[in-house]
C-alpha cells in the first residue's frame, strides 16, 4: 500500500475546492491539551513555542514539541542542537518504522520536555500533511503521547495549503504569533481562514493571538477588535531574545536581567491561561481590501 493509499484524500470536505490529507480517526490524540502554533515565516514561532514549552515545564507539565518544518529547528533552543528528522530517521532505516525505537526519533530538551522533528519531504516533492501524519503515526504506536500533558505543533511559516493545515486536525487550540505590522496580521487573516475551515469537521478553535517582537501592540488590537479575536500575550523586541537563539537556549536559561524575567512571566501567564482553557473563538476573517483600508494607510 503506497503513502497516497494510507490516509483518504476527500475532496471537498473542508470547504468548497478543498482538496486535503485527511486524519486516520485512530491517530487522534486523547489525554494530552494539543496547541498549534502558526504564523507568518520568520515572526518567531520557533521561538515562542520553545518558551511556551519550557514555561509549561516549569509548571510541572509533561510537554512533546512536535517541529513541522524541514529545516529542523523548532526545538533548537530545547536541545541546544539540530535533531534528526522523523522523515531523515524513517529513510535510514527504509522506512521500516518497526525498527525504529522512541530514542531514535524523541530526544529530551531543557527541563524534560520532549522534543520531536517531523522534518518535510524534498522540496517540490510531497506533503507536508503526510510526514505530520506519520509522526503523530510513530508517536502513538510507541506510546509515547500516553505520559504526556501539553503537545505544542510548532508549523511551518503562513502556509495554509492542505499539508500544512494537517496539525490542526491533531490540535485542541490554535495560537497564531504575530507583530505589529500589516503583513503579520495579513497572513494572521490567512491563518484565521484556514482554522476556520478546519473548524467546520474538526476539534481545533482559535484560542487568540501572540503579538511577538513589538513594541507597541495597537494594530494587532485594532485588528482583534474588528474581528473578534484576543490577544493573549505580548512579547517586546528585545535584543535579548535574539541572543538567546545564538546562544541555543530558552530564556528561562538566560541571564537575570529585568527584561528576561519578565518576558518569562509573560510565558508563564501564557501558558497558564492556555492551560485553564481559553474561549473557542470564530472570527470572521476580513477581505483582503478592507484589511488594507484598516491598516495599510494612516
Amino acid at each position: 500500500m503506497s503513502p497516497r493509499d494510507e490516509i483518504p484524500n476527500l475532496a471537498g470536505l473542508d470547504g468548497e475546492g478543498s482538496l486535503q490529507v485527511h486524519q486516520d480517526m485512530s491517530m487522534k490524540i486523547e489525554g494530552a491539551k494539543v496547541f498549534a502554533v502558526y504564523g507568518k515565516g520568520g515572526i518567531g514561532k520557533s521561538t515562542t513555542s520553545s518558551n511556551l514549552s519550557a514555561a509549561f515545564s516549569k509548571l510541572g507539565r509533561r510537554v512533546l514539541q512536535i517541529g513541522c518544518d524541514p529545516k529542523h529547528d523548532s526545538t533548537f533552543t530545547l536541545t541546544g542542537r539540530l535533531v534528526p528528522t522523523v522523515i531523515d530517521t524513517l529513510k535510514d532505516v527504509d522506512f521500516h518504522a518497526e525498527e525504529l525505537r522512541p530514542e531514535d526519533f524523541v530526544y529530551e530538551g531543557y527541563n524534560g520536555v520532549k522534543c520531536v522533528e517531523a522534518g518535510g519531504p524534498p522540496a517540490g516533492t510531497g506533503c507536508g500533511g503526510y510526514v505530520v501524519g506519520q509522526t503523530v503515526k510513530l508517536l502513538k504506536q510507541h506510546h509515547m503521547l500516553e505520559d504526556t500533558d501539553v503537545v505544542i505543533f510548532d508549523v511551518l511559516g503562513d502556509v495554509v495549503c492542505g499539508g500544512f493545515a494537517a496539525p490542526l486536525q491533531h490540535a485542541d487550540r490554535a495560537v497564531i504569533v504575530t507583530a505589529n505590522d500589516f503583513d503579520s496580521i495579513y497572513a494572521m487573516n490567512r491563518i484565521i481562514a484556514a482554522v476556520q475551515a478546519k473548524s467546520r469537521n474538526y476539534n481545533v478553535r482559535l484560542a487568540g493571538c501572540v503579538a511577538n517582537r513589538s513594541r507597541e501592540t495597537d494594530e494587532v488590537d485594532r485588528y482583534c477588535d474588528t474581528v473578534g479575536f484576543n490577544r493573549l500575550a505580548h512579547m517586546p523586541d528585545l535584543d535579548a531574545i535574539r541572543r538567546s537563539r545564538l546562544k541555543k537556549k530558552t530564556l528561562f536559561e538566560m541571564d537575570d536581567d529585568q527584561d528576561i524575567v519578565e518576558v518569562r512571566k509573560e510565558y508563564i501567564r501564557l501558558a497558564e491561561t492556555l492551560w485553564n482553557g481559553t474561549e473557542a473563538l470564530a472570527p470572521d476573517p476580513m477581505p483582503d481590501r478592507d484589511i488594507f483600508e484598516l491598516l495599510g494607510f494612516d
